[in-house]
């Protein structure tokens, strides 16, 4: 299997079964020493996310989102929930910069699997400026959460 047939599958895989989506934590959230949430539309594509984080003793305890939009959109979404998840706010803007990078620079920076996980698999969608809106809605969500949590 080539790479990337290989990043289409794990994007796909991801679309379908989606890591973190829905809110029925809620209650944990709100407790939580810092919680967030982000609200982000994409009016050209109509992707839409909405990202709750809750931080506390220095990690993200939970990111939880609901959204509606394509697949990759859906899929970053889910490949977020996974990376974000009991990392401190630190390591999370580290894996959110490197992802960032990856996604603008059409095709000229490759995606590290060490530092982004499944989060590779999006290197080719910088290829497609059109895309790289929608692969970066839940980072960006995400982001603006941890900030309303004091990450």
């Amino acid at each position: 299997m080539s790479l990337d047939a290989l990043y289409q599958q794990v994007i796909l895989d991801h679309a379908k079964e989606r890591h973190g989506s829905g809110f029925a934590e809620r209650l944990a959230e709100a407790q939580a020493a810092g919680f967030g949430e982000s609200h982000q539309l994409n009016p050209v594509c109509g992707d839409e996310v909405t990202v709750r984080v809750a931080v506390a003793d220095g990690a993200i305890q939970s990111l939880r989102w609901e959204g509606q939009g394509c697949s990759i959109s859906m899929a970053s979404a889910s490949v977020l929930h996974d990376l974000a998840e009991g990392a401190s706010p630190e390591e999370f803007r580290q894996v959110a910069d490197a992802f960032r990078e990856m996604l603008r620079s059409r095709g000229q920076i490759a995606g590290d699997p060490e530092v982004l996980g499944d989060a590779a698999a999006f290197e080719g969608v910088s290829r497609f400026a059109a895309r790289v809106k929608c692969a970066m809605i839940a980072w960006v969500a995400a982001e603006d959460a941890a900030r309303q949590a004091g990450a």
